[in-house]
């Protein structure tokens, strides 16, 4: 048998979210097989067939498949299902919509969010926010995962797998897209930056985070981030929540400004390389996971970390 991955695609490109959750079905110790769907996906496949250690890349090029509406590409697993031992997905917006209905279409447990494979059939995952680790061993025939990227290193390039067109399957006509609003930015795609800079309550307002952190993205090429909290406050967009009930990011460096660390948020940051914290109380919970940690009023601390940044031409 052998393992397919669903690839993650955006806007017609490769998300390198499909290079990490690669690492983890490598893992499986069977040949990978990659799926690529959605319309106009030519620059996503060739870009699939490039990463090591591929078997071969399908493509289902259709309209159907344009928005990643769950539905048909449930269905389109599903159809495939029959070759493959397991089905893997990144634990994205998309893999967390699609899985779980590929799981009970097929009748067998899903494992989500798994951060190590500790044997072909065993798979270790966060719960309780991260404050626990779980092995699950699963005994279903077909194994339906869900990968945090966040554990795992992307695999390398060299490769030259053939690529297969397939048709599109069978639709159930249940859903359809109706409209959507895209956030534009020219930073990094918060997931998959080197670089994270977050606030939080202590923020105090939305402006401040436009005046204070914004300039310190830029000068680091950061993508910028917030606590649920910060969130729910209105100070920043819900696509910038990073914890538990966001987005889980392990960057190079993570810098936290004015976050009290909680366990929701700590459960969607604390793999990042390098911590550094800044906040005005020492005994806030995040200076217990940060590798650098600053105690000090944030209105003062951020001006000056801004200014050195631009002496050293930043």
């Amino acid at each position: 048998m052998a393992v397919l991955l669903l690839a993650e695609v955006s806007n017609g490109k490769l998300n390198e979210a499909t290079a990490k959750a690669l690492t983890a079905a490598e893992l499986l110790s069977e040949p990978v097989d990659v799926l690529v769907a959605g319309e106009r996906v030519e620059a996503a496949a060739r870009a699939a067939a490039s990463l090591d250690g591929i078997e071969k890349v399908l493509v289902a090029d259709d309209p159907v498949y344009a928005h990643h509406l769950a539905e048909p590409l449930a269905a389109l697993l599903v159809q495939l299902a029959g070759n493959y031992s397991a089905i893997l997905a990144a634990a994205t917006s998309t893999g967390k919509n699609v899985m779980p209905r590929v799981a009970a279409l097929l009748d067998v447990m899903q494992i989500s969010e798994i951060i190590k494979v500790a044997a072909p059939d065993a798979f270790e995952r966060p719960i309780y926010a991260g404050n626990a680790i779980e092995t699950v061993q699963s005994t279903d025939a077909k194994k339906i995962i869900t990968v945090r990227t966040a554990a795992f290193a992307a695999t390398g390039g060299g490769g030259s797998a053939p690529v297969e067109k397939i048709a599109a399957a069978p639709a159930p006509e249940v859903s359809r897209f109706k409209d959507e609003t895209l956030a534009k930015s020219e930073r990094p795609e918060l997931a998959s930056a080197r670089v994270v800079i977050s606030g939080g309550r202590g923020m105090q307002n939305a402006d401040n985070f436009k005046t204070l952190i914004e300039p310190i993205a830029d000068k680091l090429g950061a993508a910028m981030g917030a606590s649920r909290a910060a969130v729910d406050a209105g100070y920043a967009p819900n696509d910038w929540q990073v914890g538990q009930t966001g987005k889980a990011v392990a960057p190079d460096l993570y810098i936290a400004v004015g976050i009290s660390g909680a366990i929701q948020h700590l459960a969607g940051m604390k793999d990042s390389k390098v911590i550094v914290a800044i906040n005005k109380d020492e005994e806030a919970p995040i200076f217990q996971i940060a590798d650098y940690g600053l105690v000090g009023d944030l209105f003062a601390i951020l001006p000056a970390l801004n200014e050195e940044l631009a002496k050293l031409g930043r």
